[in-house]
């Protein structure tokens, strides 16, 4: 049965593929000026002519009336799978077509979830996959390659990042000596200082109303130095953060002025450039 001019077959003569040419209501000269041509080309191709005679693609998937060729009679022929069903086929589309069948998209088994994005607190992860055999002729595409998904960083570190660092400016250093040389003040002497620079991620505006405060602002690059006598237990300042974690600080003389920052560094033995800032 031959596949009509709408919605269903094509129509006897193929009437489909001509009016595809020469339009509805075409005039006799032109129908006749159109099939000579046809005629005149499939003379040219011989016994070539067919689905093996089509450029790209030579083969297509479903209906398609501009999928065709010419037969070796020079009939108009077709080169879509819907000729199977219609029985209008190229002679040589078994050999051409059915051999070019859909090739599936194949994808290799997910790869392992990546770190958590967060040291401490809600991050989340990756993981990917790789084409094994890419779709071809009209085969299935590619599912998803990539997935992500929550996670909760628990490193054995975040209690630190859950401390709050009290600072000062620089202008506070207590650089005196101990006249009486008592031992307990004699090894803070002793102990060197290290410094952390973080980014100013928040800052209130009750820091605006300061001088010394009134420097910190977003985004800002600020070293804070770690003096002996501001050193806590651990042999570290308190609230001297985690690298790459948000943690956050205050301003001990000034209500209000607090803020949140990210460690981006740590150098031991370390002094900070005037105008900075210190732990207390």
């Amino acid at each position: 049965m031959r596949r009509l001019g709408g919605v269903g077959e094509r129509a006897p003569g193929h009437a489909k593929r001509a009016a595809s040419m020469g339009g509805v209501g075409a005039s006799p000269g032109c129908w006749l000026l159109c099939w000579g041509w046809l005629l005149a080309a499939g003379h040219l191709r011989g016994a070539e002519a067919g689905c093996g005679r089509r450029g790209s693609p030579r083969c297509c998937p479903g209906r398609n009336n501009a999928c065709a060729d010419l037969s070796g009679s020079q009939a108009p022929c077709y080169c879509d799978t819907y000729c199977e069903k219609t029985g209008d086929c190229c002679e040589d589309y078994p050999g051409v077509c059915q051999r070019a069948a859909a090739i599936h998209c194949v994808v290799r088994p997910w790869g392992p979830w990546s770190e958590c994005s967060s040291l401490c607190g809600v991050g989340s992860q990756d993981r990917t996959r790789q084409v094994a055999v890419p779709p071809r002729n009209g085969g299935t595409p590619c599912p998803d390659l990539k997935q992500r998904r929550g996670c909760f960083g628990e490193n054995p570190a975040c209690d630190t990042a859950k401390e709050v660092a009290k600072i000062l400016p620089d202008s506070f250093k207590r650089d005196f000596k101990d006249p009486w040389r008592r031992p307990h003040v004699l090894a803070k002497e002793k102990q060197p200082s290290y410094c952390v620079y973080f980014r100013l991620k928040q800052v209130g505006a009750a820091c605006r109303l300061h001088l010394w405060s009134s420097q910190l602002m977003r985004e800002r690059r600020v070293c804070v130095e770690c003096r002996p006598d501001a050193v806590a237990s651990g042999a570290r300042c308190e609230g001297d953060g985690l690298e790459g974690a948000r943690t956050f600080w205050t301003a001990t003389s000034i209500a209000g002025c607090q803020g949140s920052w990210i460690q981006e560094s740590r150098h031991e033995n370390c002094m900070c450039p005037p105008l900075s800032l210190i732990f207390v």
